[in-house]
């Protein structure tokens, strides 16, 4: 059993449900809920266990100092983010510039608590043309479920009625920072 196996099943007693399709190279993920920096090293398991290649987004500076060669190598992408950028348009480019790309978002756009999910995540999809895998980070079971990828269909709608479906029951580190499902 590898390192990251052992601390994230034995030491840390959670487990994975579902995997990645590995013939799936382009997708929007999105992690939810997003209530805690503790889900930044859950996700990072989570890339070391499955093997998968998961990517993220992160502002433009981070890629500049002596943690660049860090950041890439930990999936970032640079991006933009002074205001009157097209961000959608740019996290595209980014998407058709690589054979391989798998972005990672929360939908809440934030650890605080919200009713409603930011939208860039399902607009990035489709502008991509990628499928969007929900993933869900349950602190309450201690469980990562990876579900099936979903097809956007364009009425955002009933989508998002559909991707949060996969979150009911979900509880995030902190529970009160969790968004309601209805």
């Amino acid at each position: 059993m590898g390192l990251s196996k052992f601390i994230f099943y034995k030491l840390m007693g959670w487990k994975i449900v579902g995997d990645f399709s590995t013939h799936i190279k382009k997708v929007v993920i999105i992690a939810a809920p997003h209530t805690s920096w503790h889900d930044f090293y859950i996700g990072v398991f989570t890339r070391s266990i499955t093997k998968a290649k998961i990517n993220w987004i992160g502002k433009k500076e981070l890629f500049l100092g002596p943690l660049a060669w860090y950041f890439k190598w930990m999936g970032g992408e640079p991006i933009d983010r002074t205001p009157g950028q097209n961000k959608v348009e740019a996290i595209t480019e980014i998407f058709n510039s690589h054979e391989e790309f798998r972005l990672t978002l929360a939908p809440e756009g934030t650890r605080k608590k919200v009713a409603v999910w930011k939208t860039g995540y399902y607009y990035i999809a489709m502008a991509a043309k990628v499928p969007i895998i929900p993933v869900s980070f349950d602190f309450s079971t201690k469980t990562v479920t990876i579900n099936p990828p979903f097809y956007p269909t364009g009425d955002i709608e009933a989508d998002t009625k559909v991707l949060r479906s996969y979150y009911k029951g979900v509880v995030g580190k902190n529970p009160d920072l969790t968004f309601p499902i209805i």
